[in-house]
């Protein structure tokens, strides 16, 4: 049985979505985390319009909001009284209604401008990616946490989101039975094949795909990285139910990216789209996509590197119940 929902919390949430473009815009926001710009441009509607829109709608808690640097992003409520009512109403709208298809299609296009601005930042840093990495705390203090978070014992089945050059697939893969790296990007991909070839990793496969929709058999992965990956992403809660669809029953999912600072020029000059990540806002990744976070670790900068990032680790686990050891197959991508 639903929970029930307080009188005026429900009279609140009904106003708030019973207006055209306040309806139209739960409905984009549940498609994607969205920038009052990026609304306004897809609404084809003035700035001012728009945020009041997006203020009645959180104030009703059909939405959240949160600042990150000089940038505010809106996205459909996952929690909180009315969080459950507001997707239940996006989901009841017809898919081929006009004014939603247009939207969806303006949608698209605003999807298609930042994938394009990404991939050609990938395309020129992919032969000088590591160096881009220094960025942060040395990557010898994270590799060590990262061998420390999932412990020694062999991996089955191993799973390298957004793989980049490679390097987590060429830390981890020794320990692997067999290991899968997809990235969306091929000059990306051709120096990981390269970086895996040199290290003689025969249980290795690359492949290109959509990190939303990856070429992976569900259920199969004892271990899930996504390393520096999330703070690329237009939807990075889409991106964890992804990585989370991979995981056998009782997969670990580890998190590897920033904490939050406020480094604007990382936006700009390294096509990065959010500012690092709030512990709890992991942790609610985590709880949407049917995962127990069971460890975090911030690694903060030392003496000596006090104009670094902070790197945060995030060690999740799949909440169902291991029945029996799944068998090692040769079958990597669906």
């Amino acid at each position: 049985m639903p929970d029930s929902i307080a009188f005026d919390a429900i009279l609140a949430a009904s106003a708030a979505a019973g207006e055209s473009t306040r309806l139209r815009l739960l409905a984009l926001v549940a498609e994607a985390e969205l920038t009052v710009s990026e609304l306004v441009t897809i609404l084809g509607q003035s700035q001012p319009r728009v945020s009041r829109h997006l203020k009645l709608l959180v104030e009703a808690g059909l939405v959240e909001r949160h600042r990150e640097g000089s940038w505010v992003f809106f996205r459909i409520a996952q929690t909180g009284p009315v969080a459950a009512f507001g997707r239940d109403l996006v989901a009841r709208l017809a898919p081929c209604d006009a004014h939603l298809s247009a939207d969806r299609a303006r949608l698209d296009e605003v999807r298609q401008g930042r994938a394009a601005q990404a991939a050609r930042y990938f395309a020129a840093q992919a032969a000088n990616w590591d160096k881009v990495r220094a960025l942060h705390i040395p990557e010898e203090r994270v590799e060590a946490a990262i061998r420390e978070a999932i412990g020694t014992d062999p991996i089955q089945t191993l799973l390298d989101l957004g793989t980049g050059t490679g390097r987590m697939l060429e830390l981890l893969g020794p320990l692997a039975t067999r290991a899968a790296g997809i990235d969306q990007s091929p000059q990306m991909l051709s120096v990981a094949r390269d970086r895996i070839e040199r290290a003689g990793l025969r249980n290795v496969q690359l492949r290109q795909g959509d990190i939303y929709a990856a070429p992976v058999e569900p259920d199969g992965y004892d271990l899930v990285i996504m390393h520096q990956v999330l703070h690329y992403l237009d939807d990075p809660l889409r991106a964890v139910r992804e990585a989370a669809r991979a995981l056998r029953p009782g997969g670990r999912l580890l998190i590897v990216d920033f904490a939050p600072h406020e480094e604007e020029t990382l936006r700009s000059a390294h096509a990065h789209r959010r500012l690092g990540f709030a512990a709890a806002e992991i942790a609610g990744f985590m709880t949407a996509a049917g995962l127990d976070l069971i460890a975090k670790n911030d690694l903060t900068p030392g003496r000596g590197e006090a104009n670094q990032l902070t790197v945060s680790l995030w060690l999740g686990r799949d909440q169902r119940v291991i029945a029996d050891p799944l068998p090692i197959t040769t079958r990597e991508f669906a």
